[in-house]
């Protein structure tokens, strides 16, 4: 899974900065080289999306700068990323947000792994009026507190699982029933993100008047939800959801498997991330899953072509992907967005920079991204898949869809 050789590891990184040492203002640029810098989790529980999130950002850069980088002010540059391992602790985050900016001088970042790791780092950023492209941290919350300096590519997080309620409602109905006749069990683990994707199925559970039989909070360490799976054996409702990142969806599939769980529909974020075909096959077979983006969408791009292009190139680059991760593909768009700014800025100046970055509306592999004025994208919309003969197929909202949804779901237990 690495990037030709490992990038990932702390002491390298601490190895190839001056640290202690503060670095000129004008340090952001050094060369023909644009430093980004990242705070990102390559340890701790959200490491493994952490490192799909890395090899998303990697890619873009070694694609952009193999053809030709960055022209600013008439000269070509090149993009080089700063990471450091902020161990999946917000405290963590923010310091070493903190480092990069006044340390070392970076005045362009890329964003942590997780909503609650850039809920830490946002004041940061915004305290030092450095602009920070995210495409990690979806919770809605990050885009009611006036950042102006906070832009993310991806879809908010309210909207992660409203395509699994609204296909429960549409199951209900095919099958003779109301969908207010749908009852659901929830398990969420207690961070921004997945409160704010609970926030959003209690909502859309009650536009349909669907009611709720379990609302549980994961454990800390995402270990363990054998508790939650015994009151949905008694209790046999028709939808289960999930979120937890992949720790969460790793715990979810292994244990659904060896408690036998039944339920026709279950529904969990980070499946790809969590690599749950792989892992668990057989016993993966109809989970529901939502996605920011898929191979099978036709966005495309200069840059990487086709969805299906990029799909192709990012598993040719790394090793041990059967599917994308679409927490690597938002990374390399919000790489794009850098480009693709600073080009339209024309300039290294981080007021005109920023002000770039706000008035950005193009096209990707990614999807459509233009930022509202809070800063979150308001043009790619969220898809939902289920995995299918061991294959992730698109099947809601109907616009999108590549297959017909399978119900009930049918693992191989």
């Amino acid at each position: 899974m690495s990037f030709m050789k490992p990038i990932c590891a702390a002491a390298a990184m601490a190895a190839s900065l001056s640290l202690g040492l503060a670095a000129p203002a004008s340090a952001k640029v050094e060369g023909d080289t644009i430093i980004l810098g990242s705070a990102i989790s390559l340890t701790g529980k959200y490491s493994t999306n952490g490192i799909h999130a890395q090899n998303g950002y990697e890619l873009a850069v070694k694609q952009i700068n193999d053809a030709g980088g960055v022209m600013v002010g008439g000269k070509s540059y090149k993009f080089k990323v700063v990471y450091y391992d902020d161990e999946s602790t917000p405290a963590r985050g923010a310091q070493l947000a903190e480092r990069l900016i006044k340390q070392d001088g970076v005045k362009f970042l890329l964003g942590p792994y997780s909503s609650g790791l850039t809920k830490a780092i946002a004041p940061v950023t915004e305290k030092y009026k450095i602009p920070m492209i995210e495409a990690e941290g979806a919770s809605r919350s990050l885009f009611t507190q006036g950042y102006k300096y906070l832009f993310a590519v991806l879809s908010t997080s309210e909207q992660y699982l409203a395509s699994a309620i609204a296909l429960a409602a549409e199951v209900a109905e095919k099958n003779g029933k109301k969908a207010s006749d749908v009852r659901i069990a929830m398990a969420f683990e207690n961070d921004p993100f997945s409160l704010d994707v609970r926030a959003g199925v209690v909502d859309d559970a009650a536009k349909f008047g669907m009611q709720i039989v379990i609302d549980d909070k994961l454990p800390r360490d995402l270990s363990d939800m054998s508790a939650t799976l015994t009151k949905v054996k008694a209790l046999k409702p028709d939808l289960l959801v999930i979120s937890g990142h992949s720790k969460g969806a790793a715990t979810a599939a292994r244990q659904l498997k060896e408690m036998r769980i039944d339920t026709p529909m279950v529904a969990m974020t980070h499946c790809e991330a969590a690599q749950v075909t792989a892992k668990f096959e057989g016993a993966s077979e109809g989970l529901l899953c939502p996605t920011q983006w898929a191979e099978t969408l036709s966005y495309k791009d200069g840059y990487f072509g086709t969805a299906a292009e990029y799909d192709a190139l990012f598993k040719k680059t790394f090793e041990g992907y059967k599917s994308v991760p679409y927490q690597s593909a938002q990374a390399s768009a919000a790489v794009l967005v850098w480009k693709d700014a600073l080009e339209r800025a024309d300039s290294f100046d981080i007021g005109k920079v920023r002000d770039a970055i706000a008035a950005t509306e193009m096209d990707t592999f990614y999807g459509k991204i233009k930022f509202s004025p809070q800063g979150n994208n308001v043009a790619k919309p969220m898809v939902l898949r289920q995995i299918q003969g061991g294959k992730y197929n698109v099947v809601a909202p109907s616009k999108w869809a590549s297959h017909e949804a399978v119900h009930p779901r049918n693992p191989k237990y």
